[in-house]
């Protein structure tokens, strides 16, 4: 996740400095063309390219508005895991008999292995790796054989509840009220696989792509100025163009390890803290500042 700090340079040019040679390439062409063959070409007005550079940012107007609407559901999702992941430990103190100290607190770093393993595996990661310190080796070695790793660590974690259950140390009521926590992280874990697993229409990209193309050749032939004003002018005005439609790319893939996704890990450290302060595991630990210009 992007944060309130200078985005570097190199950041912003990295992400069109293919298409600003593609650009390069086309403006070159087309100033060679119109310069040797003028009285082949007809006159262009410059209502053509400006209708079509109107056309382009109400299309970028568009993706950048679903693209956004993408990210902001990921983030809401994981902002419902930081409430309910507190939730879930407070619950289990707050319900259950006394003497279960051992065993909530075993509930708990599985809730914290399981943010950091779906974090992984929404980034197409290894979601086992780093966990040893929460869970343990049995709990390791059960969840290798599913598939979905965050999910079989919350049916352990529901697994442990019942078994609470059974030993008289929580009551019906006190078992509902967990299950339905249990339930809503179930519920945010699958719209982040949703968001994961639904493809923004490639074709809008590549449409999108040859239109603003189309724009700099009929511009550059529209335009009637000396050729060394001409070139940097097509290339920044493309630059725009391309700029937005790379943020709005960037954007409608918010589980993809980029500088603009959704920063999981940071926010998986910040349960961890919290939940080891609700267990009196840790002291009270300052937030370290941010040398980079975006979360993980």
């Amino acid at each position: 996740m992007l944060l309130t700090k200078r985005i570097p340079l190199t950041y912003i040019l990295n992400m069109i400095k293919y298409d600003l040679i593609i650009i390069l390439s086309v403006s070159l062409s087309a100033l060679f063309i119109t310069e040797k063959y003028q009285e082949l070409l007809p006159n262009m007005p410059l209502t053509i390219p400006a209708f079509i550079g109107t056309a382009i940012s109400i299309l970028l107007s568009f993706k950048l508005s679903q693209s956004y609407d993408r990210w902001w559901e990921a983030r809401k999702a994981w902002g419902a895991i930081v409430n309910d992941s507190r939730s879930l430990v407070i619950q289990l103190q707050s319900l259950t008999s006394k003497g279960n100290d051992e065993k909530i607190k075993k509930i708990a770093f599985r809730q914290i292995a399981w943010c950091y393993s779906l974090g992984q595996s929404l980034r197409g990661l290894n979601p086992t790796d780093n966990l040893d310190g929460f869970i343990s080796d049995e709990d390791l070695k059960e969840i290798k054989k599913h598939n979905n790793k965050p999910l079989a660590l919350l049916q352990l974690n529901a697994s442990d509840i019942k078994q609470l259950k059974e030993t008289n140390q929580l009551d019906i009521f006190s078992q509902l009220q967990l299950d339905n926590t249990l339930i809503r992280l179930c519920d945010a874990q699958g719209k982040s696989e949703r968001i994961k697993t639904t493809v923004f229409p490639v074709t809008y990209r590549l449409f999108l792509h040859a239109i603003i193309y189309l724009f700099v050749v009929t511009l550059a032939v529209a335009l009637r100025v000396d050729g060394f004003f001409e070139i940097p002018l097509l290339v920044a005005i493309s630059s725009a163009f391309f700029l937005l439609e790379k943020s709005a790319t960037h954007m409608q893939d918010p589980f993809e390890n980029k500088p603009t996704d959704t920063a999981m890990t940071s926010i998986a450290k910040t349960i961890e803290i919290n939940i080891k302060q609700l267990l009196n595991e840790i002291e009270l630990t300052i937030q370290e500042k941010q040398d980079k210009f975006y979360l993980l």
